[in-house]
């Protein structure tokens, strides 16, 4: 998701898409222990996605 869409976004918004990209971070985390998982640049973009959630949520406190 894009930076301009993020701040767009309410808090509690914010939040949950934060808590859906930690579960979709821990299945992936899942399938590389697993040994099924090929796209190893899916954890980058997932990483990165949350930190910049993040962001966003503490640039509206």
């Amino acid at each position: 998701m894009n930076t301009k869409d993020l701040r767009n976004q309410s808090a509690v918004d914010l939040a949950k898409h934060v808590l859906e990209l930690r579960k979709e971070q821990f299945n992936l985390r899942m399938q590389r222990s697993a040994g099924e998982f090929k796209q190893t640049h899916q954890i980058k973009r997932v990483r990165r996605d949350i930190a910049r959630t993040k962001t966003v949520q503490g640039e509206k406190k």
